[in-house]
């Protein structure tokens, strides 16, 4: 099955307000920009966002964010984004914040078709026990919380030990970027953009890939695709200049020492 399409455009041409979203991507590596330049485009609202983080100002995720596109985000990270921090602590954006590995979980769960799953992570906290603020109100109350979790004591080495049941995430969508694709959707992602690009590709019902570079069925080999196209549903092509639009979110240099 050939599943390259024409243009970003085109492969987004079906998400609507209120869909759900996840997106691929750490910080600003293995962004599917493309992607979501197309959707902001669309100019479709009131989406739901799953992503590790959400973009910085003026770039990935952000970009939606500053159009007020997103209803609401679940992630783990957000620290890098300014009108992200304005939007929630002013009650315009709902946020589910998420221990990362639970994150990661979540997705992968989803994909694989389990329904939730214990972990120690969050035990003991308001992750567990409810509490945390998904939503402030005008004046800085809040008026959703995240609600208690149920838990349950496991007996593993020896010790038993308490856990907390996380639920998978499916979406609607998923977008992802990869370094090379071929006809059927196999993926190979690069270096670390191997982040959490296959597992948001695994929880979207219908997964679009960004890829550098297509090549004909059988020029990657088994053993060296790290995503089945199986999970994947579109490929979109991106031109040279495309594909090196990788900005560096955080640019740290030394003085060079005198020999």
């Amino acid at each position: 099955m050939d599943k390259r399409v024409g243009s970003a455009a085109e492969a987004v041409a079906d998400i609507s307000s209120g869909a759900s979203v996840a997106v691929g991507g750490f910080g600003l590596n293995g962004v599917p920009i493309e992607l979501i330049r197309a959707l902001l485009a669309r100019e479709v609202t009131d989406l739901e966002v799953v992503s590790n983080n959400c973009g910085v100002d003026g770039w990935g995720l952000g970009l939606l964010l500053a159009e007020g596109r997103i209803r609401r985000v679940v992630g783990s990270y957000v620290g890098e984004n300014k009108e992200f921090a304005r939007q929630y602590l002013g009650g315009e954006l709902e946020v589910e914040l998420t221990p990362q590995g639970t994150l990661a979980e979540r997705l992968r769960a989803g994909g694989v078709g389990i329904p939730a799953f214990y972990t120690a992570s969050g035990v003991g906290t308001m992750v567990s026990e409810g509490g945390l603020p998904w939503r402030y109100g005008a004046d800085g109350e809040v008026v959703v919380a995240s609600p208690p979790k149920p838990t349950a004591r496991f007996d593993v080495l020896g010790a038993e030990t308490e856990y907390v049941l996380e639920t998978a995430i499916r979406t609607d969508f998923a977008l992802v970027r990869a370094a090379k694709a071929d006809h059927h959707g196999n993926l190979v992602f690069e270096k670390s953009s191997r982040n959490f690009n296959p597992l948001v590709a695994m929880a979207g019902r219908v997964t679009i890939a960004e890829v550098d570079e297509v090549v004909e069925p059988g020029a990657i080999d088994p053993d060296a695709v790290h995503l089945p196209g199986i999970y994947v549903d579109r490929i979109v092509q991106l031109t040279p200049e495309q594909a090196i639009d990788l900005p560096i979110e955080k640019r740290t240099v030394r003085t060079r020492q005198e020999a």
